[in-house]
């Protein structure tokens, strides 16, 4: 598909070329360092960089540049809009000023290009991402929110830019815990737990499971025996296992449903699919001497991990009583999505206590062989979701904080803020809306922040018409398509063509180079797995929006070609803003 090369690159690429007019050969590969700038469109630091080397006065060589810029250097495109305005600034930068030509036919490019003129960067990868990860048996809780969240907008700015993206949703449906259940239920006839509310009936049924494993030796032996008969393949056991797993994913997908996950049941990706795997892991890492015997356990060890006390960190790949751990599943993952998935690049969106763990384990991977060193191992951690005590989320009484819960707290406090407003939708529009506006400033919320960084769920923050929350921007959105309605209606032709001799408006101006920026915002976040660059991104557009709005009539210019170009900019506006809210995971609604 075509692209459009936006305007920051295509200056600098003429900065670097009259800089290296003005320099001696052997630097005249220098960094124009080209960003944008509140005293002019862009900003551009290389003469200032390169002067010492250069040996020149730094402002000599800025004007020595300055004055090849000023030369028939022309950016543009396909039709040349005119040569740069440059301007020697303080100690030797140069200030830069587009034509405004230049400007509108971007705009005109965007809007006519597939996919906003975004390039498919990634096209090539093989991306396999690891994320959301809830265990049968038990609801989905406020633990779950970062890593379901974070994982799937990765995911679709990845696809977004050409990526071939595969969902891996490690589900924790084996081990001693279903063992301890499953016996429980088969003891505890009376305590029905399939209908509705079955999860939450299962949640209590595994907390009463494991109040008696720890009380009673007794049940404790009988669950070890009732883990032997699952792993063994017990008809009656398995029956069991498989009605706790069915009925889990499909609580599972009604959240992912709810929050517009793009996880499938497909995707899961449960434990006990490498069960089968898990002696071969071990008995290739013993033979490789990578696994060593330490305690009666079978650990791997990583150069230059150790513990306070200064000895080595183990990674415990097969447990004293003949059981595994979870690394060794995780390294039965990792092969399998290399040697099945051809994965060259391997993303687990796990919380940042794992981090050690991870390391280990792409450690080992890698001496075994099992990852490439042309395959990309990351783990991407994130922070934890606090309360207004600073301390983790839970409930008043101490307890997890259920995913549902959550959710329904955010959107009744949508509902009575859309209330106040004069909407003017119909009662399923308005539920519609409110739902949206209400989980939508739930993950907007988690992901406008540092990803690496704590923060405090505050939902009368969170669902503000106003400052940086996704109900803003959704807000936004739907001005920007009311507008173009309003035009509509009124008769007014919509698409038609940008006239590049058209003078700009400043806030024109602020608002076009903002909506040119969007394929480097999204090859940032793809490079840098840091959602929160690209909400900050959408918070400036609407900001600069905003201010178009304020400053430059659209309906009612007093000129129809600059009617028609106004209408232009929020057209691009709005389709941007719903790209970037998509890709965020959020709806953008055309009414609110």
């Amino acid at each position: 598909m075509s692209h459009v090369v936006a305007i920051k690159d295509q200056v600098e690429a003429a900065v670097q070329a009259a800089l290296s007019q003005a320099l001696p050969a052997e630097l005249a590969d220098a960094d124009p360092v080209v960003r944008r700038s509140d005293r002019a469109d862009f900003q551009s630091n290389g003469p200032l960089a390169v002067a010492k080397r250069a040996g020149r006065a730094p402002r000599d060589l800025a004007s020595a540049t300055a004055a090849h810029l000023a030369a028939p250097t022309t950016i543009g495109g396909a039709a040349p809009a005119g040569s740069i305005t440059p301007e020697v600034s303080g100690p030797g930068f140069l200030n830069l000023t587009v034509p405004a030509a230049t400007i509108w036919q971007q705009v005109a490019a965007r809007l006519t290009a597939e996919n906003l003129g975004v390039a498919t960067s990634r096209t090539g990868e093989r991306t396999v991402i690891d994320y959301s990860a809830p265990n049968v048996a038990k609801e989905m809780h406020v633990g779950h929110l970062r890593s379901t969240i974070i994982g799937d907008t990765l995911a679709r700015v990845l696809a977004h830019l050409g990526a071939e993206v595969t969902r891996q949703n490690h589900v924790g449906d084996w081990g001693t815990q279903f063992g301890m259940l499953i016996q429980f239920i088969d003891e505890h006839p009376e305590r029905t737990w399939q209908g509705e509310g079955s999860m939450s009936a299962l949640d209590a049924l595994y907390r009463a499971a494991r109040a008696e494993f720890n009380s009673d030796p007794g049940f404790a032996d009988r669950s070890r025996e009732r883990v032997v008969a699952l792993q063994s393949g017990d008809a009656a056991t398995l029956a069991t296992w498989r009605e706790l797993v069915a009925e889990s994913e499909t609580a599972f997908q009604a959240v992912y449903d709810r929050l517009g996950i793009l996880l499938a049941p497909a995707d899961a990706d449960g434990e006990s699919r490498y069960n089968a795997d898990l002696p071969g892991i071990v008995d290739e890492l013993t033979a490789q001497g990578i696994a060593v015997d330490s305690g009666g356990a079978l650990c791997a060890f990583t150069d230059g991990v150790v513990g306070p006390d200064g000895d080595p960190v183990p990674l415990i790949v097969r447990k004293k009583d003949g059981g595994f751990g979870y690394a060794a599943t995780d390294l039965a993952t990792l092969r399998l999505r290399v040697d099945e998935y051809r994965a060259t690049r391997i993303l687990y969106v796990v919380d940042a206590r794992q981090a050690l763990h991870f390391r280990m384990v792409f450690d080992v991977a890698r001496r075994a062989g099992w990852l490439p060193d042309d395959v990309a191992a990351t783990h991407v951690p994130f922070g934890t979701v606090l309360g207004a005590d600073g301390k983790p989320f839970k409930t008043r009484d101490g307890g997890t904080v259920r995913l549902n819960d959550l959710l329904d707290q955010a959107v009744e406090r949508a509902r009575a803020e859309l209330a106040q407003k004069d909407h003017g939708l119909t009662s399923e529009e308005f539920e519609h809306v409110a739902q949206s506006a209400g989980i939508g400033a739930v993950k907007y919320a988690d992901l406008s922040n540092t990803r690496t960084k704590d923060y405090v769920f505050d939902v009368d923050r969170m669902v503000a018409l106003n400052g940086n929350t996704g109900v803003y921007l959704q807000y936004a959105h739907a001005r920007v398509r009311s507008i173009l309605r309003k035009a509509a209606d009124a008769g007014v032709t919509l698409g038609v063509p940008v006239d590049p001799a058209l003078a700009l408006h400043p806030a024109e101006r602020a608002l076009a180079l903002t909506l040119d920026e969007l394929a480097a915002t999204l090859d940032d976040v793809a490079e840098t797995l840091e959602p929160h660059r690209l909400a900050g991104y959408l918070f400036g557009l609407a900001r600069a929006y905003t201010e178009f709005y304020d400053q430059c009539p659209v309906l009612r210019a007093d000129d129809d070609g600059v009617r028609a170009n106004r209408l232009a900019l929020c057209d691009l506006t709005g389709r941007t803003l719903a790209t970037g809210l998509d890709l965020l995971g959020l709806a953008a609604p055309d009414r609110m």
